[in-house]
């Protein structure tokens, strides 16, 4: 059988998603508390792999076994071998033909600033701080430039090893309630770092260093070093991602014994 897996977590702690040999990931830590639970060795493939120190509120993983539970039992089962830092919260049987990552339509991401003269005890390791006043509004109009399907080869990191640097935004929506700024983008896909450099153009410009059509400059320049500073990690979140509504993916499920859909 199949299974999918909607996963939450704190970053803050550990190397990123992916399975290292010498560093604590969330990948290793989810699969050992699912072998646990299974009696038996049981690999996870994901939706969307995050960096050290970033976070998750619906990360979806999906795995196979031959091993059959309750839902209550997977949840409850996998959730005690796993640290305080990372929840299960919800599992799915899933058709054969479903795969966390390729079945996905598209990813969302939110990256959070805390815009305050003075740092926040609380959100130190939840959001990104910045202590200039940022002009939502500027970043705003600067976002409407770089929704579309475009080459974003401005946006990722040197290191990125996607085949193709064009990737589309259905939308790149800033908030602000308070002092905390909100970048909320969804995508058909993201490269490496692709939001943190989004978000760290945008904060430049939402900082007064740089004009608005600056944003449209980088773009069609497709040169990473004319974008600027990478954001944070800590203020970035994994939101959700969408799937074919015939895989009934939901973050979070009644806790009952009956079915697993």
């Amino acid at each position: 059988m199949k299974y999918a897996l909607i996963i939450e977590y704190d970053g803050s702690t550990f190397s990123g998603w992916q399975r290292q040999a010498h560093a604590s990931t969330i990948q290793a830590c989810v699969e050992h508390a699912v072998s646990k639970v299974a009696n038996h060795e049981i690999g996870v493939a994901c939706a969307g792999r995050t960096d050290a120190g970033v976070h998750a509120i619906a990360q979806v993983v999906h795995f196979e076994t031959h091993v059959e539970r309750s839902k209550r039992s997977w949840i409850l089962g996998i959730n005690a071998n796993l640290p305080a830092s990372i929840v299960i919260k919800n599992i799915i049987i899933v058709d054969e033909d479903f795969h966390a990552r390729f079945s996905a339509r598209a990813r969302r991401y939110r990256y959070m600033i805390v815009n305050q003269p003075t740092r926040s005890a609380l959100l130190a390791q939840r959001a990104t701080w910045e202590r200039v006043p940022l002009d939502e509004s500027l970043m705003s109009a600067a976002a409407e430039y770089l929704v579309g399907e475009h080459d974003f080869t401005s946006f990722r990191a040197l290191a990125c090893q996607a085949h193709s640097p064009v990737r589309e935004i259905y939308h790149l929506h800033i908030s602000r309630m308070n002092n905390i700024v909100s970048i909320e983008v969804k995508a058909n896909g993201f490269l490496h770092h692709m939001v943190r450099n989004l978000a760290g153009v945008l904060m430049s410009i939402g900082r007064g260093e740089h004009k608005v059509d600056w944003a449209l400059e980088v773009l069609e320049a497709r040169d990473r070093s004319l974008a600027g500073v990478t954001a944070p990690a800590q203020g970035l979140y994994f939101m959700a991602v969408d799937y074919d509504e015939k895989y009934a993916i939901n973050e979070i499920g009644a806790l009952t014994d009956d079915d697993t859909h």
